[in-house]
């Protein structure tokens, strides 16, 4: 079955992708798979400088997923290019850069000095962030400015596909899928993680030093699920699915109510081998179902009358 994706002129060889923060720059993840086995992966969170991110403990297993507070920990664009970037451009995968900034001038800054980069296929643009510089109020729970920063990227991206990653942390998501769409994103990828928090009785601390962290894993499917179908229906540009998905029957949900592709976060860190695998997982259940291929399953999900 032919399992290649065309997602607005990013071209993918199978709709499995990594999900950014979870891959590392990809070569991490090597001694685990052939990383051209996968359709894509976007790299771990870049920002212009440096970041060293945020204090221990950031990361705490919960029920069904984890929560993390990493603090977009990276060594900057320059790093990423000159040393990241070389190593992956003979490799027959998509790669994905995730851009991280406090303010829209220095999201389109950023997407400027990737532009050029001719091993970057995409640049996927990280709306969940605080804007420092208007009250900490994060860009993706405000549909203007989900919009202006779409559009600082799109007009510095040159001819990179532009991909908008949505936060479910707001009221309605469609909003901001729309926002997005009207700022030039070619497609949007969902849903980031949900905001939670554990404490530990023993200690009365919080089990993260931030306090409050993002929630991943499946326990989060169903409300990745929901949000993927909304947007689907929302918007007319093509949706990544993202969000618990630790199967082939979990990522074709996703394509069933209308994602082009998915990521796969939280499973790499339970199996780093996992997501290599997926593609061809999916491919035999879709088999099994008696899909005549994938284009034809996407979005075939049969709703009440």
């Amino acid at each position: 079955m032919n399992m290649h994706v065309s997602i607005a002129g990013l071209e993918l060889k199978n709709p499995v992708m990594t999900a950014s923060g979870t891959f590392g720059f990809g070569l991490e993840f090597a001694p685990y798979g052939d990383l051209e086995a996968l359709g894509g992966f976007v790299a771990k969170g870049i920002s212009l400088k440096p970041r060293e991110g945020n204090p221990m403990p950031r990361i705490a297993e919960t029920p069904c997923g984890m929560l993390n507070a990493i603090g977009i920990q990276n060594p900057g664009v320059e790093a990423f290019v000159t040393q990241a970037l070389p190593a992956l451009k003979s490799k027959d995968v998509a790669v994905v850069a995730n851009l991280y900034a406090c303010d829209a001038a220095e999201f389109g800054e950023l997407a400027g000095v990737l532009a050029g980069e001719e091993g970057v296929a995409a640049l996927e643009v990280n709306v969940s962030c605080p804007n420092v510089k208007e009250g900490g109020v994060a860009f993706g729970q405000d549909p203007a400015q989900i919009a202006r920063v779409t559009e600082a990227v799109r007009k510095k991206a040159g001819g990179k596909h532009v991909m908008v990653k949505l936060s479910p942390n707001v009221t309605d998501i469609t909003v901001c899928a729309r926002a997005a769409v009207d700022g030039g994103a070619d497609s949007l990828s969902l849903i980031n993680t949900l905001s939670g928090m554990a404490v530990d009785v023993r200690t009365g601390k919080p089990r993260i030093a931030n306090v409050i962290a993002g929630l991943s894993g499946p326990a989060i499917k169903p409300v990745a699920l929901r949000c993927v179908h909304q947007v689907v229906r929302a918007v007319d540009v093509p949706v990544i699915g993202i969000g618990g998905i630790a199967s082939a029957e979990d990522a074709l949900e996703f394509i069933l109510v209308g994602a082009h592709a998915v990521q796969v976060g939280t499973a790499n860190f339970l199996r780093p081998d996992f997501a290599f695998g997926l593609a061809g997982e999916m491919e035999k259940l879709l088999s099994e179902v008696g899909a005549e291929s994938l284009e034809a399953f996407r979005g075939s999900l049969q709703l009440p009358l």
